[in-house]
Protein backbone atom coordinates (compact mmCIF):
# COMPACT_ATOMS: atom_id res chain seq x y z
CA UNK A 1 0.00 0.00 0.00
CA UNK A 2 1.10 3.69 -0.96
CA UNK A 3 0.54 6.27 2.06
CA UNK A 4 1.89 9.64 1.65
CA UNK A 5 2.33 11.36 4.85
CA UNK A 6 1.45 15.40 4.73
CA UNK A 7 0.69 17.79 7.62
CA UNK A 8 -2.74 19.03 8.34
CA UNK A 9 -4.00 22.62 7.47
CA UNK A 10 -6.56 24.45 8.96
CA UNK A 11 -8.62 24.02 5.99
CA UNK A 12 -8.48 19.89 6.40
CA UNK A 13 -9.27 19.89 10.35
CA UNK A 14 -12.70 19.21 9.58
CA UNK A 15 -11.77 15.86 7.24
CA UNK A 16 -9.83 15.02 9.85
CA UNK A 17 -11.97 14.88 12.76
CA UNK A 18 -14.74 13.23 10.67
CA UNK A 19 -11.99 10.31 10.12
CA UNK A 20 -11.06 9.79 12.98
CA UNK A 21 -14.62 10.28 14.23
CA UNK A 22 -15.38 7.17 11.82
CA UNK A 23 -12.83 5.20 13.46
CA UNK A 24 -14.43 4.91 16.88
CA UNK A 25 -16.01 1.05 17.87
CA UNK A 26 -16.83 -0.26 20.88
CA UNK A 27 -14.95 -3.68 21.36
CA UNK A 28 -12.08 -1.19 19.62
CA UNK A 29 -9.23 0.11 21.52
CA UNK A 30 -9.71 3.82 23.29
CA UNK A 31 -7.50 5.69 20.36
CA UNK A 32 -7.13 9.50 19.13
CA UNK A 33 -10.68 10.65 19.10
CA UNK A 34 -12.26 13.63 18.31
CA UNK A 35 -12.10 15.01 21.37
CA UNK A 36 -8.50 15.02 21.60
CA UNK A 37 -8.42 17.23 18.84
CA UNK A 38 -11.01 19.35 19.59
CA UNK A 39 -9.09 20.31 23.32
CA UNK A 40 -6.22 20.85 21.45
CA UNK A 41 -7.99 23.33 19.17
CA UNK A 42 -8.37 25.42 22.11
CA UNK A 43 -4.89 26.69 20.61
CA UNK A 44 -6.48 28.05 17.71
CA UNK A 45 -7.00 26.02 14.25
CA UNK A 46 -3.69 26.97 12.82
CA UNK A 47 -1.44 25.86 15.82
CA UNK A 48 -3.38 22.55 15.98
CA UNK A 49 -3.12 22.23 12.38
CA UNK A 50 0.77 22.41 12.80
CA UNK A 51 0.69 19.19 14.86
CA UNK A 52 -1.38 16.89 12.88
CA UNK A 53 0.12 14.30 10.83
CA UNK A 54 -1.95 12.86 8.11
CA UNK A 55 -1.41 9.63 6.24
CA UNK A 56 -3.52 9.23 3.57
CA UNK A 57 -3.88 7.29 0.55
CA UNK A 58 -7.15 7.50 -1.45
CA UNK A 59 -8.58 8.57 1.98
CA UNK A 60 -7.32 8.97 5.35
CA UNK A 61 -5.77 5.66 7.05
CA UNK A 62 -4.25 7.03 9.97
CA UNK A 63 -4.08 10.49 12.18
CA UNK A 64 -0.85 11.62 14.50
CA UNK A 65 -1.19 14.33 17.16
CA UNK A 66 1.68 15.82 18.11
CA UNK A 67 0.72 16.52 21.54
CA UNK A 68 4.37 17.07 23.80
CA UNK A 69 7.61 17.36 22.74
CA UNK A 70 8.73 14.30 20.92
CA UNK A 71 5.26 12.60 21.24
CA UNK A 72 2.89 11.16 19.03
CA UNK A 73 -0.39 9.97 20.01
CA UNK A 74 -1.87 8.28 17.08
CA UNK A 75 -5.07 7.06 15.71
CA UNK A 76 -5.19 4.23 12.86
CA UNK A 77 -8.49 3.11 10.74
CA UNK A 78 -9.81 -0.13 11.22
CA UNK A 79 -9.58 -1.06 7.82
CA UNK A 80 -5.62 -1.05 7.97
CA UNK A 81 -5.24 -2.28 11.87
CA UNK A 82 -3.45 -5.31 10.43
CA UNK A 83 -2.19 -4.17 7.30
CA UNK A 84 1.60 -4.77 7.55
CA UNK A 85 2.47 -2.93 4.42
CA UNK A 86 0.80 0.33 6.23
CA UNK A 87 2.73 -0.82 9.70
CA UNK A 88 6.06 -0.32 8.10
CA UNK A 89 4.86 2.75 6.56
CA UNK A 90 3.74 4.47 9.09
CA UNK A 91 7.26 3.16 11.20
CA UNK A 92 9.63 4.25 8.77
CA UNK A 93 7.99 7.75 8.71
CA UNK A 94 8.15 8.13 12.66
CA UNK A 95 11.79 6.61 12.90
CA UNK A 96 13.04 9.27 10.15
CA UNK A 97 13.79 12.27 12.04
CA UNK A 98 14.27 13.87 8.46
CA UNK A 99 10.29 13.21 8.33
CA UNK A 100 9.97 15.82 10.93
CA UNK A 101 7.55 13.88 12.79
CA UNK A 102 9.96 12.39 16.14
CA UNK A 103 13.15 14.07 17.20
CA UNK A 104 16.15 11.65 16.90
CA UNK A 105 15.99 11.06 20.64
CA UNK A 106 13.32 10.26 23.12
CA UNK A 107 10.84 9.76 20.70
CA UNK A 108 7.15 8.25 22.04
CA UNK A 109 4.20 7.10 20.37
CA UNK A 110 1.06 6.60 22.09
CA UNK A 111 -0.19 3.91 19.59
CA UNK A 112 -3.92 1.88 21.01
CA UNK A 113 -4.80 0.69 17.73
CA UNK A 114 -3.15 -0.55 14.97
CA UNK A 115 -2.36 -4.37 15.85
CA UNK A 116 0.08 -4.57 12.94
CA UNK A 117 1.32 -1.35 13.75
CA UNK A 118 2.10 -1.73 17.43
CA UNK A 119 3.44 -5.59 16.72
CA UNK A 120 6.10 -3.29 14.23
CA UNK A 121 7.13 -1.37 17.02
CA UNK A 122 8.06 -3.88 19.85
CA UNK A 123 9.71 -5.71 17.27
CA UNK A 124 12.04 -3.13 15.58
CA UNK A 125 13.47 -2.20 19.11
CA UNK A 126 10.91 0.64 20.64
CA UNK A 127 10.21 -0.36 24.53
CA UNK A 128 7.17 0.15 26.78
CA UNK A 129 7.28 3.46 28.39
CA UNK A 130 4.11 5.02 30.43
CA UNK A 131 1.60 2.95 30.89
CA UNK A 132 -2.09 3.92 30.27
CA UNK A 133 -5.40 2.61 31.88
CA UNK A 134 -8.52 3.10 29.44
CA UNK A 135 -11.45 3.18 30.88
CA UNK A 136 -15.29 2.60 29.23
CA UNK A 137 -18.98 2.88 30.88
CA UNK A 138 -21.74 1.07 28.63
CA UNK A 139 -24.47 3.69 27.78
CA UNK A 140 -27.60 1.34 26.88
CA UNK A 141 -29.22 2.08 29.95
CA UNK A 142 -29.72 5.62 31.65
CA UNK A 143 -27.41 7.33 34.11
CA UNK A 144 -28.18 7.30 37.73
CA UNK A 145 -28.14 10.99 39.45
CA UNK A 146 -24.29 12.18 39.84
CA UNK A 147 -25.89 14.48 42.86
CA UNK A 148 -24.49 17.68 42.04
CA UNK A 149 -26.27 20.25 40.06
CA UNK A 150 -25.12 20.36 36.69
CA UNK A 151 -25.11 23.29 34.71
CA UNK A 152 -24.01 23.05 30.64
CA UNK A 153 -21.71 26.10 29.91
CA UNK A 154 -22.20 28.96 28.00
CA UNK A 155 -21.31 32.75 28.33
CA UNK A 156 -22.68 33.29 31.82
CA UNK A 157 -21.08 30.51 33.56
CA UNK A 158 -17.64 30.05 30.89
CA UNK A 159 -15.72 32.45 33.56
CA UNK A 160 -16.56 29.50 36.38
CA UNK A 161 -15.39 27.09 34.02
CA UNK A 162 -12.50 28.24 33.74
CA UNK A 163 -11.65 29.00 37.24
CA UNK A 164 -12.50 25.40 37.92
CA UNK A 165 -9.76 24.38 35.19
CA UNK A 166 -7.11 26.47 36.63
CA UNK A 167 -7.73 25.42 40.12
CA UNK A 168 -8.10 21.61 39.53
CA UNK A 169 -4.65 21.10 37.68
CA UNK A 170 -1.59 23.04 38.65
CA UNK A 171 0.12 24.29 35.55
CA UNK A 172 -3.09 24.96 33.52
CA UNK A 173 -3.00 27.62 31.43
CA UNK A 174 -6.23 27.27 30.51
CA UNK A 175 -8.50 30.51 29.95
CA UNK A 176 -11.52 32.37 28.34
CA UNK A 177 -9.67 33.05 24.74
CA UNK A 178 -8.63 29.31 24.60
CA UNK A 179 -12.28 28.27 26.00
CA UNK A 180 -13.92 30.12 23.21
CA UNK A 181 -11.68 29.26 20.58
CA UNK A 182 -12.21 25.41 21.59
CA UNK A 183 -15.96 26.15 21.86
CA UNK A 184 -15.45 27.50 18.11
CA UNK A 185 -14.34 24.44 16.58
CA UNK A 186 -15.79 21.31 14.67
CA UNK A 187 -16.01 18.71 17.46
CA UNK A 188 -17.51 21.13 19.79
CA UNK A 189 -20.79 20.51 17.68
CA UNK A 190 -21.18 17.23 19.51
CA UNK A 191 -19.71 18.08 22.98
CA UNK A 192 -20.52 19.93 25.74
CA UNK A 193 -18.24 21.24 29.16
CA UNK A 194 -20.28 20.59 32.17
CA UNK A 195 -19.75 22.83 35.75
CA UNK A 196 -20.75 20.54 38.42
CA UNK A 197 -22.13 22.97 42.10
CA UNK A 198 -22.45 21.65 45.52
CA UNK A 199 -24.80 22.44 48.06
CA UNK A 200 -23.48 25.61 48.81
CA UNK A 201 -23.96 26.05 45.13
CA UNK A 202 -20.03 26.88 44.87
CA UNK A 203 -18.40 25.77 41.76
CA UNK A 204 -16.56 22.42 42.87
CA UNK A 205 -16.06 20.25 39.09
CA UNK A 206 -15.66 20.05 35.68
CA UNK A 207 -15.80 17.81 32.73
CA UNK A 208 -15.92 18.06 28.97
CA UNK A 209 -17.45 15.72 26.77
CA UNK A 210 -16.87 14.64 22.84
CA UNK A 211 -19.32 12.50 21.04
CA UNK A 212 -17.80 10.98 18.25
CA UNK A 213 -21.48 10.75 16.27
CA UNK A 214 -24.50 8.62 17.17
CA UNK A 215 -23.66 5.43 18.75
CA UNK A 216 -20.13 5.37 18.79
CA UNK A 217 -18.25 5.70 21.97
CA UNK A 218 -17.86 9.40 23.20
CA UNK A 219 -15.18 10.99 25.40
CA UNK A 220 -14.87 12.36 28.79
CA UNK A 221 -11.89 15.21 28.52
CA UNK A 222 -10.83 16.56 30.57
CA UNK A 223 -12.55 16.01 34.53
CA UNK A 224 -10.74 18.12 37.30
CA UNK A 225 -11.95 18.79 40.72
CA UNK A 226 -11.51 21.92 42.26
CA UNK A 227 -8.49 21.81 44.84
CA UNK A 228 -10.59 23.52 47.50
CA UNK A 229 -13.45 20.48 47.25
CA UNK A 230 -11.27 17.15 47.14
CA UNK A 231 -12.00 14.06 48.90
CA UNK A 232 -15.70 14.94 48.71
CA UNK A 233 -16.58 12.57 45.92
CA UNK A 234 -17.02 15.37 43.42
CA UNK A 235 -15.17 13.68 40.71
CA UNK A 236 -17.32 10.74 40.89
CA UNK A 237 -20.01 12.78 40.62
CA UNK A 238 -19.02 14.86 37.79
CA UNK A 239 -17.99 11.64 35.85
CA UNK A 240 -21.61 10.36 36.25
CA UNK A 241 -22.55 13.60 34.43
CA UNK A 242 -20.65 13.45 31.80
CA UNK A 243 -21.82 9.62 31.03
CA UNK A 244 -25.18 10.67 31.11
CA UNK A 245 -24.32 13.89 29.13
CA UNK A 246 -22.50 11.60 26.71
CA UNK A 247 -25.89 9.58 26.26
CA UNK A 248 -28.00 12.37 25.68
CA UNK A 249 -25.46 13.37 22.63
CA UNK A 250 -26.03 9.40 21.18
CA UNK A 251 -22.64 8.18 22.74
CA UNK A 252 -22.65 4.26 22.96
CA UNK A 253 -20.47 4.33 25.68
CA UNK A 254 -18.23 6.41 28.03
CA UNK A 255 -14.32 6.43 27.48
CA UNK A 256 -11.34 8.29 29.07
CA UNK A 257 -7.85 7.56 29.77
CA UNK A 258 -5.62 8.07 32.58
CA UNK A 259 -2.19 7.42 33.82
CA UNK A 260 -2.30 3.85 35.37
CA UNK A 261 -0.02 5.09 38.51
CA UNK A 262 -2.90 7.87 39.03
CA UNK A 263 -4.73 5.45 41.36
CA UNK A 264 -7.18 7.76 42.39
CA UNK A 265 -8.36 8.58 39.47
CA UNK A 266 -8.81 5.42 38.19
CA UNK A 267 -10.71 4.68 41.39
CA UNK A 268 -12.90 7.96 40.75
CA UNK A 269 -13.89 6.55 37.39
CA UNK A 270 -14.13 2.72 38.47
CA UNK A 271 -16.80 4.38 41.23
CA UNK A 272 -19.09 5.98 38.39
CA UNK A 273 -19.44 2.80 36.92
CA UNK A 274 -16.37 2.43 34.72
CA UNK A 275 -14.72 -0.06 33.82
CA UNK A 276 -11.26 -0.78 33.23
CA UNK A 277 -10.18 -2.28 30.04
CA UNK A 278 -6.78 -3.08 30.97
CA UNK A 279 -3.35 -0.93 30.78
CA UNK A 280 -1.78 -0.01 27.77
CA UNK A 281 1.70 1.45 27.32
CA UNK A 282 3.36 3.96 24.93
CA UNK A 283 6.47 3.29 23.09
CA UNK A 284 9.72 4.65 23.49
CA UNK A 285 12.65 4.52 20.78
CA UNK A 286 15.85 2.60 22.50
CA UNK A 287 19.12 4.31 21.23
Amino acid sequence: MTATLGTATAASLDEVVEAVASWQQDGAPVQLHPGDLGWNWSFGATHLAESVRVWRDEQILAVGLVDDVGLIRMGVAPSVDRDASFAARLLADLSDPDRGVLPERDARVEARAGTAFRGLLAESGWVADESWTPLRRDLADEVEDCGLRIEVVDEHNVAQRVAVQRAAFASSTFSLERWHAMAASSPYRQARCLLGYDANDAAVAVATVWSAGQGRPGLLEPMGVHRDHRGRGHGTAISLAAAAALRELGASSATVCTPSDNVGGVATYAAAGYTSLGDVSDFRRTG
